[in-house]
């Protein structure tokens, strides 16, 4: 077993827990906050674009799109055909989105603290070549 796999695992599982911690406050969880990230980042989005983009099941998406419908951060419209649902933020997301930035970013400085501007590019340059290795296991 390749320590490194464990240790991504294990940071992955406390930046959510941490970042939920940060996102109390506005009444979130880090795994909204990825959705309402993802469709801040590109506009309107398919549920089937942010599953892919985020690499979640299908359904946790539903899920996680119909809740924040609920809490009035997004909304959702038919696509080009009934079957695909269109997601947007709302006017109150919209509002919403700089206080929720304001506290991830307080949340990214506090955890990056120890790591220099080069280092941070360098582990981004290698999360990324792993991404790369992904993507020819599966071509086959």
């Amino acid at each position: 077993m390749n320590p490194l796999i464990h240790e991504l695992f294990q940071k992955s599982r406390f930046l959510s827990k941490e970042l939920n911690m940060f996102l109390k406050k506005h009444k979130l969880f880090a795994s909204q906050w990825s959705v309402i990230y993802c469709v801040d980042l590109h506009g309107e989005m398919t549920l089937t674009q942010i599953w892919k983009y985020l690499n979640v099941e299908a359904p946790t998406i539903t899920r996680t799109v119909n809740r924040l419908e609920e809490l009035c951060w997004l909304r959702t419209k038919e696509g080009k055909d009934r079957r695909e649902k269109v997601v947007e933020l709302t006017e109150f997301g919209l509002e919403q989105l700089e206080a929720v930035k304001k506290s991830v970013i307080e949340f990214e400085q506090l955890y990056l603290n120890n790591l220099s501007d080069e280092e941070q590019v360098a582990l981004i340059r290698l999360l990324r070549k792993l991404d790369e290795r992904k993507e020819n296991l599966f071509e086959s």
